[in-house]
C-alpha cells in the first residue's frame, strides 16, 4: 500500500482536506475526530521522518479552530516560532507534501512567505510573533483594511522573552485588533524558569473570574450596553476592581490588554466558539490556553523534554531508534559538558549560563554537578550576555552556551556590556556552521564574521574534541578577556576525546602538513574535510600545505607571512559566510602587505541556505571533501599553465 492510500484509508477525514475552505465545510462537531486524525498522522509521519514532535501534538486543537474561524490567507496567522505549526502546513495544502518536511528541496520546518502564501512571517526563532503581529495589524489600519484579522499564536517560554515583552508593552498604545493566542504548555524544550514562568501556572487561579467576566462582556456586547469606544476608561476602571477584589493584578490587564482564559486549548468545539466571539472585537486582546505538550502519546506527555525532538520512533510502542554510534567519534557538546564539570571542579570561579537550552547545549552536565552555579535564564540571550558580564564584573568566571544563530539576538551586549570593558566571559557557540535540517534560521554561518570586527573579542574554532577541551582550558585563564569558542552541531573527529587539557598561545595556529604547491587555510570541525582532500590531492600529485589557523582573532601573521612569501596559491576554507570571515582576514592582510597570490575563498556564499542533510548542504555550499579537491585542483592547474 502506497503511503497515500494508507493516509486515504486511515485518515478519511483529514484526506478530504486540502485547504482551510475544505476546514470550514466540516460541522463544528466532527472537529475532535479530525483533531484525533491529525494526531494519528503527525505519529505515523513524524516517526519515520523526524522533526519537532510534542510540541505539534500539543498544538492540534489550536490550529483547527484558528483556520475554522479566520479567513486565512487574508486573515493573518502569525507562529512563533513554528515548532507549533506543523498542523498549519498539514491544513493549508501542504499534507501530501509533508514526508518532504526538513528535507533539502521540501518544506521548511517553519512557517517561511517563500514556501506558503499561509506563512505570514519567518518564525525560527522565539519571541518576535507579537512585534511582527502588531506590525501586520497597524499597516492593515493605514491600509483602511479594517477587516483583517492579526493572530499572533504563543508558547509561554516564548512570551518570556524580551521581545515578546516590548511588543506587548506597545500593542495597547495603538487602535489595532491584534488577538494573542497564549498557548501555554508549562514547557518550552526544558522545563521554563522564571517568575513569568511561575506566574502562568498561578494565574488559573482567575478562571472562574474570567470566565464570568467574558459571559459578561458578551450579554453586554449583543445588548449594545457596551461599546469599543471609551474602551480604554472601562478596561482601567475593570482592572483596578479586579484588583481590589483578588488582591492582584493580571500582568497583561496592567498593560491594558484585554485577557480571556485560562481555557482548555485542547477542547477544539469551545476554542471556536472562544475565536469566533472575540475575533470582531477591536483593541488588543489575550488569549490564555492551557495544553499538553506531546498530548495524545503516552510517552510524549510523560517525557516532553526528550520528545521535543526525538528522532525516528516506532510509532507502536514508542521506542527511539538510535543508531549505533560504536567506534565513532561522539558529539562536540558531550565534550563541551563533560570538560565544563572537570574545570569547574579545578576553578570555583566558573559558572554556566544557557538560555533555555541546559540539554541541547550539556550544560544540564554542570546543573546536575553544581546546581548552585549553573544558570538557566529561558529564552533571553541578550539577556544570557549581560547577566553573565555582571558575574564576570564580579569576579565570576561565566561559560554562556548558546546556539550560534540565537547568539545573534545578544549582539549588542556582547559589544556594550562585555567586550568594551574586557570582561572574562567565555562564549561557548554551539550549533557554528551548517546544522542541516533545521534550515535557514538555525544555521550559524554568522558568527566568525559577526565576532572578528568586535575589539577585545578573541574568536577560535577547534578542529576537533582535544582542541576544543584546550580552548576552553585557556578561556578561563588569568588576562583572557572576552573568548569566544565556535564548534558544531554533532558529532566530532576523534573516537578518543579525554587527553590532558593544556594552555594554547592565543593568536597562534598550526602547520598541519608539507607541501609546496598550494597552502590551505582553515578554521574549525571543517579542517577535517581539509585533511581528507590533501590526502587526495596528493594522490593527483598535488602537494598541499595544511594550515589549521585555530584562531581568526587574533589571527596568526606569522603563518599568514609565511603563506604570503612560499605560495602563488592559497585557499581559505571555512564553515561559515566568507563575507567577514577566515578568508575575508586574509585577503585583507594579503592586501595590506602586497602579497602577490592567487586567493580562493571557500564557504558560504553570500545567501541563505535551506534546509537539508549536513552532507547534501556541504556540497551545495562546495565545502565538502570532493568539492575542495576539484576547486583545489582547478586553480593549481590554472596557475601552472
Amino acid at each position: 500500500m502506497s503511503n497515500n492510500e494508507y493516509i486515504n484509508n486511515t485518515f478519511p477525514m483529514l484526506a478530504s482536506i486540502d485547504s482551510p475552505a475544505d476546514l470550514k465545510r466540516l460541522p463544528v462537531d466532527s472537529l475532535p475526530t479530525l483533531c484525533k486524525e491529525l494526531r494519528g498522522f503527525l505519529i505515523h509521519e513524524l516517526s519515520t521522518n523526524p522533526g519537532h514532535f510534542a510540541s505539534s501534538m500539543g498544538a492540534v486543537e489550536i490550529n483547527v479552530a484558528l483556520h475554522y474561524v479566520f479567513n486565512t490567507p487574508y486573515d493573518r496567522l502569525v507562529w512563533d516560532v513554528g515548532h507549533q505549526a506543523y498542523v498549519h502546513k498539514i491544513l493549508t495544502g501542504r499534507r501530501d507534501r509533508f514526508d518532504t518536511n526538513r528535507k533539502m528541496g521540501g518544506l521548511s520546518g517553519f512557517p517561511n512567505p517563500s514556501e506558503s502564501e499561509y506563512d505570514t512571517f519567518i518564525a525560527g526563532h522565539a519571541s518576535n510573533s507579537i512585534s511582527a503581529a502588531l506590525g501586520m495589524s497597524m499597516a492593515s489600519e493605514l491600509a483602511h483594511e479594517h477587516d483583517r484579522k492579526v493572530v499572533a499564536i504563543i508558547g509561554d517560554a516564548s512570551i518570556s522573552g524580551g521581545l515578546a515583552f516590548e511588543g506587548l508593552n506597545n500593542a495597547a498604545m495603538h487602535n489595532n485588533n491584534l488577538l494573542i493566542v497564549l498557548n501555554d504548555n508549562d514547557m518550552s524544550i526544558d522545563t521554563p524558569v522564571g517568575s513569568l514562568g511561575e506566574y502562568m501556572t498561578d494565574i488559573t487561579t482567575s478562571k472562574r473570574y474570567n470566565t464570568m467576566r467574558y459571559k459578561a462582556y458578551q450579554f453586554c456586547r449583543r445588548h449594545h450596553i457596551v461599546t469599543e469606544h471609551g474602551r480604554g476608561l472601562a478596561l482601567r476602571f475593570n482592572n483596578a476592581i479586579k484588583s481590589l477584589l483578588t488582591g492582584q493584578q493580571n500582568i497583561f490587564e496592567g498593560l491594558n490588554i484585554r485577557y480571556f482564559g485560562p481555557f482548555d486549548g485542547h477542547d477544539v468545539v469551545k476554542l471556536v466558539k472562544i475565536f469566533n466571539d472575540l475575533k470582531d472585537m477591536t483593541g488588543p486582546k489575550i488569549v490564555h490556553l492551557r495544553t499538553i505538550k506531546g498530548k495524545g502519546y503516552g510517552p510524549a506527555e510523560k517525557d516532553p523534554t526528550t520528545w521535543h525532538s526525538p528522532g525516528k520512533f516506532n510509532e507502536a510502542t514508542g521506542e527511539r531508534v538510535k543508531a549505533d554510534t560504536t567506534g565513532q567519534p561522539t558529539k562536540y557538546q558531550y565534550v563541551f559538558g563533560h570538560t565544563l564539570v572537570e574545570l569547574a571542579k579545578q576553578n570555583p570561579k566558573i559558572v554556566g549560563i544557557t538560555a533555555a537550552m541546559p540539554t541541547g547545549t550539556s550544560m544540564s552536565m554542570l546543573q546536575n554537578a553544581f546546581p548552585e552555579r549553573t544558570f538557566d535564564v529561558g529564552i533571553s540571550e541578550g539577556h544570557a550576555v549581560t547577566f553573565s558580564g555582571g558575574l564576570a564584573k564580579e569576579g565570576m568566571h561565566p561559560f554562556c552556551a548558546i546556539y550560534s544563530s540565537f547568539l545573534q539576538r545578544g549582539y549588542d551586549e556582547i559589544i556594550h556590556d562585555v567586550a568594551i570593558q574586557r570582561l572574562p566571559v567565555t562564549f561557548c557557540i554551539d550549533r557554528a556552521g551548517l546544522v542541516g535540517e533545521d534550515g535557514v534560521t538555525h544555521h550559524g554561518n554568522f558568527d566568525l564574521a559577526y565576532l572578528r570586527c568586535i575589539p577585545n573579542m578573541i574568536v577560535s574554532a577547534p578542529m576537533n574534541e582535544h582542541y576544543l577541551r584546550h580552548l576552553m582550558y585557556t578561556s578561563q585563564l588569568p588576562g583572557m578577556g572576552p573568548f569566544a569558542i565556535r564548534y558544531p552541531r554533532g558529532k566530532g573527529a576523534l573516537v578518543q576525546w579525554q587527553c590532558d587539557m593544556q594552555q594554547l598561545p592565543v593568536g597562534k595556529g598550526r602547520k598541519l602538513t608539507q607541501g609546496a604547491d598550494v597552502a590551505i587555510l582553515s578554521i574549525g570541525h571543517i579542517g577535517n574535510n581539509v585533511a581528507r582532500a590533501v590526502e587526495l590531492l596528493r594522490q593527483e600529485g598535488i602537494a598541499a600545505a595544511h594550515y589549521d589557523m585555530i584562531f581568526l582573532k587574533p589571527i596568526d601573521q606569522a603563518i599568514l607571512a609565511e603563506v604570503a612569501s612560499k605560495f602563488k596559491c592559497v585557499v581559505t576554507v571555512e564553515d561559515g559566510t566568507v563575507v567577514g570571515g577566515l578568508g575575508s582576514a586574509v585577503a585583507e592582510y594579503m592586501a595590506c602587505n602586497g602579497a602577490a597570490v592567487k586567493l580562493l575563498r571557500m564557504g558560504i556564499d553570500d545567501h541563505f541556505v535551506n534546509q537539508g542533510t549536513v552532507a547534501q548542504l556541504q556540497h551545495l555550499c562546495g565545502i565538502d571533501v570532493e568539492s575542495i579537491v576539484n576547486r583545489v585542483e582547478n586553480l593549481v592547474k590554472g596557475e601552472s599553465k
